[in-house]
């Protein structure tokens, strides 16, 4: 393989390793990232890892401070909430869109990541799941015809993929995830677009708005515990 193919595959292949480690709290909101040990996991050298860094730090993903280790961002309950808004909104019109514009063939390509999903589900294979459920949301925005729509969706996906895997880690959520889909594929059958654009929008509120839920409580319980003195 050519040297400079060689190592573009070595960057991308170490980006979505620690993406993915990232994205299913394999390394935790918080958490310092040890070079050396993820050269050592992943099989490669301190160069990948070093561009890998870089590019999740634009991302969004992780803190990088000059002469200290990277930190995995954490998750804030204010800044989920806001991205909670805007990825609701994207995707309600995407559905629209979609349902106006999508032919039998990409009906029947959702219908089939929705079984894979529910194949996933029934196995407990989360992270099996995760990959065909954003699938099925991206198709979704690429069956809506609008390049502007893929490209905005592409730049926050990157940013609350973390809070969509960790609202399916409850039993029921991901239970109920699994009936909203089987809505909106029904919408999209039907060619229902104001159906759709509904279905997508309280698909995507009901799963994090619990997400958000969760890390407000944590912020209130950690506050009043840095102000208790016996603490």
């Amino acid at each position: 393989m050519d040297p400079s193919a060689r190592k573009g595959e070595l960057h991308l292949n170490a980006v979505q390793a620690l993406r993915t480690m990232i994205v299913t709290g394999e390394l935790a909101p918080g958490a310092r990232l040890n070079e050396r040990e993820l050269c050592a996991r992943l099989n490669v050298s301190r160069t990948p890892i070093r561009e890998a860094i870089k590019t999740l730090a634009q991302d969004g993903l992780l803190q990088v401070w000059p002469n200290r280790s990277p930190v995995v961002m954490p998750l804030e309950s204010a800044q989920t909430q806001a991205l909670v808004e805007v990825v609701a909104a994207i995707e309600a019109l995407a559905g629209e869109l979609c349902a106006t514009r999508v032919t039998d063939a990409q009906v029947a390509d959702l219908g089939v990541l929705h079984y894979t999903m529910m194949g996933h589900h029934a196995k407990g294979d989360l992270r099996a799941y995760f990959e065909a459920n954003k699938a099925f949301h991206r198709l979704i925005i690429e069956c809506a015809g609008n390049p502007v729509l893929v490209w905005v969706w592409d730049l926050l996906a990157l940013r609350v993929d973390r809070a969509r895997y960790s609202s399916n880690l409850r039993p029921e959520r991901w239970r109920q995830a699994i009936a909203e889909h089987a809505c909106v594929l029904e919408r999209m059958t039907a060619r229902d677009a104001p159906g759709a654009a509904q279905a997508l929008r309280g698909h995507l509120r009901a799963g994090l708005s619990q997400v958000v839920q969760t890390l407000v409580e944590a912020e209130h319980a950690a506050t009043s515990k840095a102000g208790d003195p016996l603490g």
